[in-house]
């Protein structure tokens, strides 16, 4: 992990060259890795996040790292947020391995902070009004709760280190990049392929217990219906007998018919039960026989087929080789079945709790928030939104709570609130009829009475708008989320 000394100097090298540059792609190679490629004019350059407990690094890279096929749900939203976004500025905060970068996308500001401090270094994708949005892993800085781990250097009386933006980025080098890049690199390559093996000898370790619990539990599913393997023989050597034979007889002596020395052979009978209900006794017993026969000794042969194929996997593993998707066929399928893997620095770690809201973008580009059930609408309206956004409902029915983020004294834009009041109306008991009359106020003028029901409020101060469902609009506004 850089000490503070070496952030401050790759800070001061690399951020002239990134001011005023606009992310191009963005990438995660590794599980604590992001990858951000910059164009400036007359230059392209690419910087590396790495929040890797020992490795954890900031600086400009030289050589391409590689991509995954599918990109993990923290990329897909950068992705989605923050490609083209311009950085305007850098700061880093004093005495503190916090780097701030400020993004601006169209009309909206966002922050991008990679806190590099040990075991917690992550990364956190902010609005601009420090709320978190996503972070790079599970993290106690809650998804749509204030960032509080370092105050926003660009907000208050903050200090902050802020690097001013570079003249000439013709010839430009970085050796201090350069430095930091070869003295991790190697050592996070061999740490992350460490990792990844020993990743895969949990998973395999995994399937080899459940194929053994499987291989057991079909073994003695097979053994018992396998004592009815000869009971089809004896219900035929039964038939000639079923007329003589009633209830309350214990067994009875046949001629086994089937074998060239024609022996004598006892039959147990349930007492219970008169001839035919013995016969058909038999039959059903022999009946799960040969059901096993074709079900179960398959299912069993597969299993077995697996397990070996896994151990043999195993070996491979735990000798040091690390399996590739195009060596490895059980660990490939293994990968493909399994949920995406965890750092195991963090496996115990809760995951991050689900959004409480849809997001959508009007067309200036202002978000607008819309609550997924009853309790996801007092999230939105009382822990996520400000006093000063501007809160929805369609009148007179259930529906979602939307909330539209605004700066503070901010006059709502004509299309943005269209979009919201369409919104609260699509999201509403009102959507089948593709009309109705939507309230809306300032988030400020919302109240929760004491013992209410998840979802209801009281609202005062509110305005009226008749909305017809444009569905042009609200494709496009679903295409913006």
């Amino acid at each position: 992990m850089l000490n503070l000394d070496d952030l401050n100097a790759v800070l001061t090298e690399m951020a002239p060259a990134c001011a005023g540059g606009f992310i191009q792609k963005i990438q995660q190679p590794t599980p604590d890795t992001i990858t951000l490629s910059l164009r400036r004019p007359g230059r392209s350059l690419s910087l590396v996040l790495s929040t890797h407990s020992q490795y954890g690094r900031l600086h400009v890279l030289s050589q391409k790292m590689p991509s995954v096929p599918t990109p993990p749900s923290f990329c897909q939203y950068a992705r989605a947020h923050l490609s083209g976004a311009q950085i305007r500025r850098l700061a880093q905060t004093p005495g503190d391995r916090i780097v701030w970068f400020e993004l601006k996308r169209g009309e909206q500001v966002f922050l991008l902070d990679v806190a590099l401090t040990g075991r917690s270094a992550n990364v956190f994708i902010l609005d601009a009004q420090t709320t978190v949005l996503r972070s790079l892993k599970p993290s106690r800085q809650a998804i749509g709760q204030p960032f509080n781990l370092a105050p926003c250097p660009w907000r208050g009386d903050s200090p902050a280190e802020a690097f001013p933006p570079m003249t000439d980025t013709a010839t430009r080098a970085f050796p201090v990049s350069e430095r930091i890049e070869a003295s991790y690199s190697t050592s996070e390559l061999n740490a992350t392929l460490e990792d990844e093996r020993h990743r895969q000898i949990t998973h395999v370790r995994k399937h080899v217990k459940k194929l053994q619990r499987r291989i057991e539990k079909l073994t003695q599913d097979f053994a018992k219906v396998d004592a009815y393997r000869e009971f089809g023989r004896y219900g035929e050597l039964l038939k000639s007998h079923v007329s003589a034979l009633g209830k309350g007889q214990k067994h009875v002596t046949v001629v086994d018919y089937f074998d060239d020395r024609l022996p004598e052979i006892t039959l147990p009978l349930n007492p219970e039960k008169d001839g035919p209900e013995n016969l058909k006794n038999y039959f059903t017993k022999y009946g799960k026989f040969t059901g096993a026969q074709k079900n179960l000794v398959p299912r069993l042969n597969q299993a077995k087929t697996e397990l070996m194929k896994y151990r043999q996997e195993l070996e491979a593993l735990e000798s040091g080789k690390l399996a590739s998707s195009q060596e490895s066929e059980p660990v490939a399928a293994l990968t493909k079945r399994q949920a995406p893997l965890r750092n195991p620095q963090r496996s115990r770690q809760k995951p991050q709790p689900a959004v409480p809201y849809r997001e959508f973008f009007s067309r200036e580009r202002c978000p607008i928030l819309v609550g997924k059930t009853a309790k996801d609408n007092d999230a939105v309206t009382f822990k996520v939104s400000k006093p000063d956004d501007l809160w929805l409902h369609a009148r007179g029915t259930p529906g979602s709570h939307v909330v539209v983020k605004l700066e503070k004294k901010q006059q709502v834009p004509p299309e943005t609130l269209k979009d919201a009041a369409t919104l609260a109306l699509f999201y509403s008991d009102l959507r089948k009829s593709g009309k109705g009359e939507v309230i809306y106020t300032l988030r400020k003028n919302v109240r929760k009475p004491k013992g209410a029901k998840p979802g209801s409020v009281t609202v005062t101060q509110e305005k009226n708008l008749w909305v017809f469902v444009d569905q042009a609009r609200l494709d496009r506004l679903k295409k913006s989320g």
